[in-house]
């Protein structure tokens, strides 16, 4: 199986401020012209896609952008996405190719939840990775994107606390 650093190098991956390493794909020539009563207050791209790729021992810091988001497995061991949603109950879904251990290869978060993803068994593995796509619609825009807060997180949500300080 390839390295983290062998897809880092051959997908030209850079560090994003969330963790892990990314590099947009593709982003649509068309966009939606949202205006200022909604959340976006600025047109945005019809959908955007990146890859994404997470190292053992790194995270994806607890955010949340305006826009639905779509995970795609495709290669290393499988991650945990964690969610919590302004309403409703915390949920957690697990990217991979073994349904029998209730991975999937494809999920998304809700637009609005706080998210955040680590590796499943992260200190098993010293050089696991998970290496996954994302797609927004609407595209992604970095405007739309805001970390957690983790004191008032774990105040909605204490009994997911551990989890909460580990993403954020």
């Amino acid at each position: 199986m390839p390295s983290a650093e062998f897809w880092i190098e051959r997908l030209g991956l850079e560090r994003h401020p969330e963790g892990g390493w990314y590099r947009e794909t593709y982003r649509s020539e068309g966009a939606y012209g949202f205006g200022d009563s909604s959340p976006f207050g600025s047109p945005r791209s019809y959908a955007t896609s990146i890859y994404y790729l997470l190292e053992s021992g790194d995270r994806s810091r607890l955010h949340r952008i305006h826009s639905d988001e779509q995970w795609y497995f495709h290669a290393g061991s499988p991650l945990d996405v964690h969610g919590f949603p302004e309403a409703g109950e915390p949920s957690l879904f697990t990217l991979g190719l073994d349904p029998t251990n209730g991975e999937t290869p494809h999920s998304w978060v809700p637009a609005g939840s706080w998210f955040g993803a680590c590796l499943s068994k992260p200190s098993d593995e010293p050089d696991a990775y998970a290496l996954v796509s994302c797609v927004v619609a609407p595209g992604f825009d970095f405007r739309d994107f805001t970390f957690a807060d983790r004191e008032e997180l774990i105040a909605k949500f204490p009994a997911h606390a551990r989890i909460i300080e580990k993403l954020s």
